[in-house]
């Protein structure tokens, strides 16, 4: 048995978050430690943790006790998001022993000395306008596809969200430190990159330690487009308004990038549009969705949508409600809206009562289902690529096509990590879509 430390690893949240815990898990790498699996038995328990939601908050003391099971003397340690909202608040937790904040997660090795249990969490989080400088990170959860961040922080002062808070200032990788890591991702044979960042639409700012944008996101998806040995790249999610034509136009006629957009929407009222500090209309969404499907008829577009956001009466709930269910989208990711601290929604009047809040939560949900699938309907009979994933999950391998209809087969380890040609043919009962190879020999 070899002597050396174990460490294990817990992320809540993004996908960003996904690609910060990689590049940290390679640091400890580095200094010698062996990762293991969350549920294993590791000498320290590392927990990326998120500030976007209240179940992450909740979830972090149940995170916390499984680690304290699997061994009780283990050091435990909370980074990210929540651990610099709230970094007392976390170190008062039973059994965490280091709580690290924005600047201070990449260098988790720095902190942890000999690894004895601390009786009081230790706290080193700095003043979030110190969090001005830039850690480049990606992650490769599966041998399928990869999340690259090319952009932290975000300058715009919603008022229902706390990231510029926890993550600072907007600024970004520089291209040539992107197009690096690009290429090492593609050297690991994975066929798939999500770019990831809080405010990705934005790329560019802050790039040399200043606002100054000597790159935009146009230059940075040009340049992807080119790294060799990519067979896919993905959008994760663009603010409407930083989704321009030409970034439109460029992934219609791209070699790599997929017709897929996650844009987020938040309201269909302009009043709460408004309330919330957004910088657009709807109407704008409406022309970044009608741009396109004039281009790309078969993309996927997904939407972020928040419910119970304050002062929404029920006619500004049926406005989102209708306005989404008119808009030619493919599906929905519905947040409910929750009081964070240190906002200007905490503050504001007409407060929706949580029972109304959830109920609406439910109606949008329901939506997106049925706008699922009414997409899936109109792709079947139409031959597609699809990415299968490694994993089998009751006998059957699953897959995505370029513009994101999952589809599943029974288990065939021939397909994982590969792409295929194929038609699809029908929807199965739960909601997922059946193919046909088009080439049978090749698998």
């Amino acid at each position: 048995m070899n002597g050396r430390k174990k460490v294990a690893f817990y992320t809540l949240g993004c996908k960003l978050n996904f690609s910060e815990t990689s590049t940290i898990a390679r640091g400890f790498k580095d200094e010698g430690f062996d990762r293991v699996d969350f549920s294993e038995t590791a000498d320290i328990y590392v927990i990326n943790t998120c500030s976007v939601t209240e179940n992450a908050d909740k979830r972090f003391k149940t995170i916390v006790k499984q680690a304290q099971k699997s061994n009780p003397e283990a050091f435990v340690a909370a980074v990210g998001c929540y651990a610099q909202l709230k970094p007392q608040e976390l170190a008062d937790v039973d059994g965490v022993d280091l709580v690290l904040g924005a600047t201070e997660k990449f260098k988790i090795t720095d902190y942890i000395n000999d690894l004895s249990k601390n009786d009081f969490g230790e706290v080193h989080s700095c003043d979030i306008d110190d969090a001005d400088f830039y850690v480049g990170s990606y992650s490769i959860g599966d041998r399928t596809r990869a999340f690259l961040k090319v952009q932290d922080g975000c300058d715009y002062k919603c008022t229902y969200c706390t990231i510029p808070l926890a993550r600072g200032i907007s600024r970004s990788d520089t291209m040539d430190n992107v197009i690096k890591n690009a290429k090492e991702i593609s050297e690991k044979d994975i066929k798939e990159i999500v770019l990831t960042g809080v405010n990705i639409g934005d790329y560019g700012k802050g790039e040399f330690g200043n606002k100054r944008h000597e790159h935009t996101f146009l230059d940075l998806v040009t340049e992807l487009d080119k790294v060799e040995g990519i067979e896919r790249l993905r959008i994760s999610s663009i603010e409407p308004n930083l989704l321009k034509n030409e970034t439109i136009e460029l992934v219609s006629q791209s070699r790599a990038f997929v017709p897929h957009f996650h844009i987020p929407l938040q309201s269909g009222s302009n009043d709460i549009l408004k309330k919330m500090k957004r910088r657009y209309m709807r109407e704008l969404y409406v022309d970044r969705v009608a741009k396109i499907r004039e281009i790309m008829p078969n993309a996927c577009i997904g939407v972020d949508v928040i419910v119970g956001f304050p002062g929404e009466t029920d006619e500004r709930f049926l406005e989102t409600y209708n306005f989404l269910s008119d808009l030619d989208i493919s599906y929905l990711h519905v947040f409910t809206y929750s009081e964070r601290d240190n906002t200007e929604a905490a503050k504001m009047d007409g407060v929706v009562p949580k029972n109304v809040r959830s109920k609406r939560s439910k109606m949008l949900r329901g939506l997106s289902v049925k706008k699922r699938r009414a997409f899936y309907e109109s792709q079947i009979g139409t031959q597609r690529q699809v990415l299968f994933e490694s994993e089998n999950k009751e006998g059957y391998i699953h897959g995505f096509t370029e513009n994101y209809v999952k589809v599943k087969s029974p288990w065939n380890p021939h397909l994982v990590n590969t792409i295929h040609d194929v038609e699809l043919t029908k929807i199965d009962d739960d909601g997922i879509v059946r193919f046909d190879l088009i080439n049978q020999e090749a698998v």
